[in-house]
């Protein structure tokens, strides 16, 4: 399995080396539990989830009566194991790897295929809360949650495509999962939730696809999806709060050709350009190193680039950036500036 990433920056937390990143959870601390779904205070549930939570003891024993429901014959109780079980494992980190001992993983796992909407939405959840456990994540995957979580992706309720965007993220934090969610179809579908979901839904598929494109294959399959569109529409609203986030996408997508060939058939030139005129001091970084990166092998797209007007901004960045933005820019205005006959010939993506 081929893995590449992206340049130097900081996302969602997490430094990056020059083209090269080190998956570690805490990328992705915007992707987390789930944020809805709780007891209102008076409920029976609520009480009952309390009191099994305030002793040890006791919440051992209400997991497994939960995890027994799970099996029942009345749908009405296994929603209510199911729901009890999602907080349990959002509410109390350590109840996560109490859950999954007692059994609960295959049984949830299962819920997630349910016809019924809100099974199928507190099935996701709960597999989506115990993933945040590093130990849970290797038997997630290993009991087949993969497949029912892409389907979910794809038949789900709103927020059962968000927590199982945020599932598939979880699990590809092994590396080892990476290709086998890229296989089973989660791609195309991420990337529809990233064109059409609503902003949390946005940025939960940005997030998985960053995580996902670290893979060569997984690249391909983002870009033949259509990727590249929503990317770059994302970037030129500045009113998104995506620029950012897609922008880091884009940074791992680049260093193969066909995505080169996508941005800049999909207007992205301009957009990239427009950030490193106007955007915030990362923004205008991680554009200047998306740049670099198309038009280090490109006579045409360096043509392009400097057609767009990008000299004079790039000249102020080298002025006023970081360090590294300075290097960027400054490397970029020299091959922006290098006459067409001084370069060598043509590379494939330029005929």
């Amino acid at each position: 399995m081929e893995t590449e990433n992206a340049v130097n920056y900081k996302f969602m937390g997490r430094s990056f080396n020059d083209l090269s990143t080190n998956d570690d959870s805490s990328a992705f601390s915007d992707c987390n539990s789930d944020r809805s779904g709780e007891f209102s205070t008076a409920s029976s549930q609520s009480r009952r989830l309390f009191l099994a939570c305030t002793n040890s003891d006791n919440s051992d024993e209400f997991i497994r009566q939960l995890v027994s429901d799970l099996g029942s014959c009345s749908i009405d109780e296994q929603k209510n194991a199911a729901l009890e079980l999602r907080l349990l494992a959002k509410n109390k980190p350590e109840n996560r790897i109490k859950i999954a001992k007692a059994g609960a993983i295959k049984p949830l796992i299962s819920l997630i295929t349910s016809t019924d909407p809100y099974l199928q939405e507190n099935g996701v959840t709960a597999i989506l809360n115990l993933s945040l456990c590093d130990e849970n994540k290797e038997l997630i995957a290993s009991s087949g949650a993969i497949k029912p979580l892409v389907r979910a992706l794809r038949t789900g309720t709103s927020t059962a495509k968000e927590n199982a965007a945020c599932a598939l993220l979880r699990l590809s934090q092994v590396e080892e999962n990476k290709v086998a969610i890229g296989r089973s179809g989660a791609i195309p579908l991420l990337v529809n939730l990233l064109e059409n979901g609503g902003i949390r839904g946005k940025k939960d598929a940005s997030t998985a696809l960053y995580s996902l494109c670290t893979v060569k294959e997984n690249k391909i399959k983002a870009v033949e999806a259509g990727i590249m569109k929503p990317l770059v529409e994302l970037m030129a609203d500045f009113g998104s709060n995506m620029v950012d986030k897609s922008a880091f996408v884009l940074s791992v997508l680049v260093l193969v050709p066909e995505a080169k060939t996508a941005l800049v058939d999909e207007g992205g030139i301009p957009v990239l350009v427009e950030i490193i005129e106007v955007g915030s001091q990362r923004q205008k970084e991680i554009a200047a190193a998306i740049l670099l990166q198309i038009c280090e092998d490109s006579v045409v797209y360096r043509t392009k680039v400097a057609r767009e007007g990008a000299i004079p901004p790039l000249v102020a960045l080298s002025q006023s950036g970081t360090n590294r933005a300075k290097q960027r820019a400054e490397k970029l205005i020299e091959l922006l500036r290098q006459p067409r006959s001084a370069n060598a010939a043509a590379s494939p993506s330029d005929l």
